[in-house]
C-alpha cells in the first residue's frame, strides 16, 4: 500500500487502472491474488525441482558436420539445445539455456538450464562428428 497525492490518483493512476482505492473490499480482494499468486509460485517450484531430476538424467546428442581440427561447420546453440529438450517433453525457452557461447567443436559438454528462478540444472550435451 502506497499514499499518493490525491490529484495524481484521481487524475492518473485511477483512470488507467494502475492503481486501486484502499477499500476494504480491495484490500480483501489483493490478500486473495496474493495468496492464489503464492499457490502457484509454489505449485510452478515444485515442478520445476521434479523436471530437475529428470532433466539431470538427460543426455543430448548433436551431429555436425567436422573440418580440419574438431572444428564443426556451423555450431550447437541456445536454440538447438532448447529444441531438443522440447522434443523430449520439457517446457524450455531458449533464454533458459545458459550457454555463453555456442559449441563450435567435438566434445562433451555440460550445459546450464534454468528452470525456475531458484531452480537450475546440467545438462550434458555431446557434440559427434557426422559420418
Amino acid at each position: 500500500m502506497k499514499q499518493v497525492a490525491r490529484g495524481f490518483a484521481r487524475n492518473y493512476l485511477l483512470p488507467r487502472g494502475l492503481a486501486l482505492e484502499a477499500t476494504t473490499d480491495n484490500l480483501a480482494w489483493w490478500d486473495r491474488e496474493k495468496a492464489v499468486q503464492e499457490s502457484r509460485q509454489n505449485q510452478a517450484l515444485e515442478q520445476a525441482k521434479k523436471d530437475a531430476v529428470r532433466l539431470q538424467e538427460t543426455r543430448l546428442s548433436f551431429s555436425r558436420s567436422v573440418g580440419a581440427g574438431e572444428k564443426l561447420f556451423g555450431s550447437v546453440g541456445k536454440a538447438d539445445i532448447a529444441k531438443s529438450l522440447k522434443a523430449l517433453g520439457f517446457e524450455i525457452e531458449k533464454t533458459s539455456v545458459l550457454l555463453e557461447h555456442p559449441l563450435k567443436s567435438v566434445g562433451d559438454y555440460e550445459v546450464g538450464v534454468r528452470l525456475h528462478s531458484e531452480v537450475q540444472v546440467q545438462v550434458r550435451v555431446s557434440v559427434v562428428p557426422r559420418k
